[in-house]
């Protein structure tokens, strides 16, 4: 058994579809259209067949800060640390928001932690 895919709602869907595909190599299906219900969504691949679904309707909510409670973050692998270092710099050189910065957890585990546009952490790991 294995993980098929994540999904995230995203009120700004091409936005997030340009992030994912810039700076993770994601490669991304042809938009859907519901137009009876105006739902939208993309499926993004990795190299290693995980999928993430971006999706957007117009009466989706916005995010309020109780929205901590599930979801805590995707970790995407890059590779090396030095993978990890250079990616967080270009997104940082970029405008966007680190949250976390290059480090070894207690785990083991070298990281960072990332925001996209729509402030979602993504850990950025090897």
């Amino acid at each position: 058994m294995k993980i098929n895919h994540l999904a995230l709602w995203t009120r700004n869907l091409e936005t997030m579809r340009d992030f994912y595909i810039t700076y993770f190599g994601a490669k991304s299906n042809a938009l859907y259209h519901n137009k009876k219900t105006e739902f939208k969504s993309y499926f993004l691949s990795f190299d290693d067949e995980t999928r993430l679904e971006i999706m957007t309707r117009p009466d989706i909510a916005e995010r309020t800060p109780k929205d901590d409670f599930g979801y805590a973050h995707l970790a995407m692998s890059v590779g090396t640390k030095e993978q990890v270092d250079d990616l967080t710099n270009r997104l940082a050189q970029e405008g966007f928001e680190v949250v976390g910065q290059p480090r070894t957890t207690g785990e083991g585990y070298y990281e960072s932690v990332v925001l996209d546009p729509d402030g979602n952490k993504v850990e950025i790991t090897v």
